[in-house]
């Protein structure tokens, strides 16, 4: 029934409808559950949008002496959602958290996935590096605070301050930490932190292909 599904909202999206439309009209079609919706949602583009999208990503070696800003609570959920098997390897090459989560709360792997992605970035070569958090989100500034902390603990050039629409902000760099589409459809060059680090520490995510044969993967 998912493949299904996806092969219709595919077939929709490609002729130009609205994904919102689509997406619901093939949604109750099927009656699909709510996290097979938001897998569709999050995961599913247009051949030609795809196409686009993966011509703005930027591999490790692409990175040497560039400024990278980051979706900081993008990246962290992102990679909180590897650690719980809840992330997943969309149909455009970028990892997605497959979360119903509403702002960021500070746990116990907080320090850890920071600690991975400074790791990262510390072999990059990177000339600066600045994490740009949502202000109105609850702790965001001791996130920051953490940020700066750890950059410096592992030499990276840069800086962790708080915005108040880090969205909007973050257009204004050229190459660009993140996976949400509201900013990788403004920025030239996008980079997915998250999955580079999966890549290196040989962590697991689900597969979107995979999901498709196995709609059972999803039941979490």
């Amino acid at each position: 029934m998912l493949l299904s599904a996806y092969e219709d909202l595919k077939y929709l999206l490609n002729r130009g409808y609205r994904k919102k439309y689509a997406l619901e009209f093939v949604a109750n079609h099927y009656t699909l559950a709510s996290v097979e919706r938001y897998f569709l949602t999050r995961c599913v583009f247009s051949d030609e949008e795809i196409a686009k999208r993966k011509r703005k990503i930027l591999k490790g070696e692409d990175l040497k002496g560039q400024v990278l800003g980051v979706d900081g609570f993008n990246v962290l959920i992102t990679l909180e959602s590897v650690i719980e098997g809840k992330a997943i390897l969309c149909e455009d090459g970028l990892l997605r958290d497959l979360k119903h989560q509403g702002g960021y709360r500070i746990n116990e792997n907080t320090q850890k996935v920071l600690e991975l992605v400074m790791e990262a970035l510390s072999d990059l070569e990177l000339g600066e590096v600045w994490f740009l958090y949502d202000s109105p989100v609850s702790r965001s500034r001791e996130v920051a605070k953490l940020t700066e902390k750890l950059m410096g603990n592992f030499g990276i050039k840069g800086k962790a301050f708080l915005s108040k629409a880090p969205d909007h902000d973050l257009k204004n760099f050229e190459v660009v930490a993140s996976s949400d589409i509201g900013i990788i459809q403004k920025v030239p060059f996008i980079v997915d932190l998250p999955h580079m680090v999966t890549e290196w520490k040989g962590l697991k995510y689900l597969d979107f292909f995979e999901i498709l044969k196995k709609p059972q993967l999803l039941k979490f």
